[in-house]
């Protein structure tokens, strides 16, 4: 009798893990997708070189998600472990994440550089910084959090990591997105957020929490930059941060 009722909580984290594993390799492809013209294809559609700083943001991001899969499989294979012990190492490509990722983005604004045609370029540098500014929040959670509840570490790393694929989104080669710009974009990643929720909803009956509080914080962060983007203290700290740079 004991076996027959443990089935379905033993059904349910088989799901919940493959779920966090299915989730991680789409998040993959999606960088795949949208960054292979530009980075990782990129000479076969260009014989431009990018420069070294771009070869490193691009290295440290990719190993976030080599390790993100990793960590989902890990888990997925009973190897907790290891996957805690690997764990160190991704709090350490984190911080590299961010301070390469914010440095990347203050250089390419002040060389003058926007991926969305038609947003000036210091009013975009709100949609990189911001990506940057959720991450670390809900990393810094999540580390928080890897002992104490793991419910909730392993949903606020996956959210994280889908918080900072607009870039990737925004690169993807379809007509719809070059055409709506932010709103294509953010909108992608906002129904990529949706569908953490709705995974909840079947499988646990309910929302988690934090899934809730986080799926908010992530949709709502894109409307309020777009509106920050284009006020005066924006454009005016925006410009004091590419000048401060050398």
């Amino acid at each position: 009798m004991e076996n027959v009722q443990a089935s379905p909580a033993i059904i349910r984290r088989r799901r919940e893990r493959w779920f966090y594993v299915g989730m991680s390799i789409a998040v993959v492809f999606t960088v795949f997708a949208g960054f292979s013209r530009t980075y990782y294809l990129r000479p076969y559609f260009t014989a431009a070189p990018l420069i070294p700083l771009l070869h490193l943001h691009g290295l440290i991001f990719t190993s976030w998600l080599v390790l993100f899969v990793t960590q989902t499989t890990l888990v997925a294979a009973h190897r907790i472990d290891l996957h805690r012990r690997l764990g160190i190492l991704g709090g350490v490509i984190a911080v590299l994440m961010v301070v390469v990722g914010t440095t990347t983005a203050v250089i390419r604004a002040k060389l003058g550089v926007s991926p969305v045609p038609g947003v000036p370029i210091l009013s975009f540098l709100v949609i990189p910084l911001g990506d940057m500014f959720v991450f670390s929040i809900l990393v810094g959670a999540g580390f928080y959090f890897r002992l104490r509840r793991p419910d909730v570490h392993k949903r606020l790393m996956l959210l994280a990591t889908i918080s900072i694929l607009a870039a990737a989104i925004a690169r993807l080669p379809f007509a719809f997105i070059q055409a709506y710009g932010p709103l294509a974009f953010f909108g992608l990643t906002d129904a990529l957020v949706v569908f953490v929720v709705l995974y909840d909803l079947v499988t646990l009956r309910r929302i988690h929490r934090v899934s809730a509080l986080v799926g908010l914080l992530i949709i709502a962060s894109h409307p309020l930059r777009m509106m920050l983007g284009g006020t005066h203290a924006w454009l005016s700290f925006a410009t004091w941060l590419t000048h401060w740079v050398t």
